[in-house]
Order: structure tokens, then sequence, then C-alpha cells
């Protein structure tokens, strides 16, 4: 498992450590960032039979690839479920990601305190951490304040604010940097991203968001999104109904960008996530007051937290854009 450039030193630092690591890591960061791709590096470094350095995986033992194919005895994964739909007598048009469950995590009771298939370590990687629940995150108390021997938990966090106070202060937190303009745009020249700043912009800075968003699909449907939000007459009920096909949760995403760059510009900041439209947001920035669309923004910042479970989706885009097109009237 490859280390990003951007984080190699933190990696490094943690290989000159690695006879006393303690048993429970929190890596921290931005979402898209490159987070689980090291703790990856770190359980491979940990499970590896013949290191070719302290944390450094030889790639080429059988624990290397039983664990490249997710197969290896000794390490676990605790992610959020995907329920197939009709599950649990839920709605049966759609699928549903869950939360890391309380099961999930009593799952691991066994897994911890039998020994080592291959008289290691044992690994058990949680990402995201914040999706466990809160009977999720009490069931795993217990086993980081009594970790058995040899057993290394390896938690992955986009938001650290949203675990207990208590799982934190059982970890110890490793601080992953987003890399630099440079280094992410060098990055993604490299994959062959097609317009590489524009959706390191649109990624906040996040690189392997980015490289998701390297999609022709994706760039018309914003275009097309957008261009309503910037055209004069605006018609909220009519750009609801041409973008009814998108999903939900990247429309209201694109209308939170949106708006973050309008309250930057009226408060004479640069704009941040939409540097192609940068002549109409100026001229639609001067059509709105600075507080209350930062105001609007934050509602849609709060409202992210609920957005992948709408009643309704038409009619709450509608009256999002509705409310937006209040903001921007003369």
């Amino acid at each position: 498992m490859n280390i990003l450039k951007w984080h190699e030193s933190q990696f490094q630092q943690l290989a000159l450590r690695a006879s006393t690591l303690p048993h429970a890591l929190l890596l921290r960061g931005p979402a898209g960032i490159g987070k689980r791709d090291f703790a990856a590096a770190v359980a491979q470094g940990l499970l590896c039979e013949q290191p070719a350095s302290a944390l450094t995986a030889c790639g080429k033992c059988q624990a290397c690839h039983w664990l490249a194919s997710g197969t290896h005895p000794d390490c676990r994964v605790l992610q959020p479920e995907i329920a197939e739909a009709g599950d649990d007598d839920e709605p049966t048009d759609k699928k549903k990601k869950r939360d890391i469950s309380i099961a999930q995590v009593r799952s691991l009771e066994d897994f911890i305190n039998i020994s080592a298939h291959r008289n290691g370590a044992k690994v058990v990687l949680i990402q995201p951490a914040e999706a466990m629940n809160v009977n999720a995150s009490n069931a795993l108390l217990k086993s980081l304040e009594e970790p058995p021997p040899s057993v290394h938990f390896l938690l992955v966090s986009d938001r650290p604010h949203m675990l207990s106070a208590t799982i934190r202060s059982r970890c110890q937190q490793i601080v992953l940097p987003p890399p630099s303009a440079v280094e992410a745009l060098t990055w993604l020249k490299q994959k062959g991203v097609s317009q590489p700043e524009l959706a390191l912009a649109q990624a906040g800075g996040a690189p392997l968001l980015a490289v998701e968003l390297d999609n022709p699909d994706y760039w018309v449907a914003r275009r097309q999104f957008i261009d309503g939000l910037a055209s004069r007459n605006f018609d909220a009920l009519a750009l609801a109904e041409r973008c009814a096909s998108q999903p939900i949760p990247q429309l209201i995403n694109w209308l939170q960008r949106w708006t973050y760059d309008l309250a930057s510009l009226g408060s004479g900041q640069r704009l941040r996530y939409n540097p192609d439209c940068a002549e109409v947001l100026d001229s639609t920035s001067k059509r709105v007051k600075p507080l209350e669309i930062m105001r609007f923004h934050r509602e849609l910042v709060r409202f992210q937290r609920v957005v992948n479970h709408p009643l309704n989706p038409r009619l709450l885009l509608e009256d999002w854009l509705l409310r937006y097109r209040q903001l921007i009237q003369v």
C-alpha cells in the first residue's frame, strides 16, 4: 500500500515508534485527503510477515496478499452497512446507508480475544468512526479500555468532533493534513483528471474527492444547475423541474458551495469553489446582503446532516430554491 506523498512525513514519524505504538490511533483530517490509504498502510505494516522496515510492508508475503484481497484472518473492517431495499420494513424503492451498529462492534469480541491466526498482530479498522451510533460507541469503549495484547484499533474520522469524548480520550490522535494546491494538482494531473483545477476547487481542496468528479455527466449536470442559479430571470420551480433527476444531496451541495462563494465575495474575500463562474458570482454578490446569504449558507450546512433522508426531495429542493430567490431579488 502506497502512502500519498503529502502524508509521508506523518507515516515516517509513526514508523519511528512502531515498537511502542499505542493500542488505538485516531486518524483525523478532512474528507478526501487519503486517510483511509494511510490507515490501510499502517494495517499492512502491522500485519506484514516480512516487513522491509518498521511499518513498511513487503507487499509480497502471504499476509500482504490476504490483506490486499480483504481476506486476512487477523484484520477486521467496520464501516456502515448497505441495507438491501426492503430490509427491516424500510421503503423498497431505494437502498439505505446505515450507521456502524452495536451488532458490528459486538462481533469483534471473539475476534480480539482469541489468538491471532498468524501469531502476530491483529488490526481493527473503523471507518468512518463517527458513523458509530451511540450504542456502538459505548460497546467499543470496553475494548479500548482493556485491549488484549497485540490488538490495534485504527479509527478514521472526517469529523472527530462527532465522536464521544471518551472515545477520543482513549486514542492517540494523528492529524493528517490536506496537500498543498501544488501537490494536489500534480497528483491529479498524474491521474489524468481532465479539469484538475476546477475539480480540486469543487472538491474543496480534497484530491481524492476531485478524482470522483472526473465524469462528464457530473460537469454537464452541474453546469445546468449553475446556469439556472446564475440567470437574471431565475425561476426556482423551473430549475427544480429540470434537475429533478439529480440526487438531492448533490444539488444541495452545489447550492451550498454557490452561496459560500457569494458570501465570500460579498465580504471582500476570494471565491473558493466555482472559479469558472467568477464573473457572474461577482455580479450576483452585489445583489445580496452578505450577512443574509451567509445565514442561508449556514442553514444549508446544517441541513447536510439529514440531506440523505428527505421525505419529498422535489418539494424540498423547490423550498430551498424559492428561499434563494428571495435573497437575490433586487
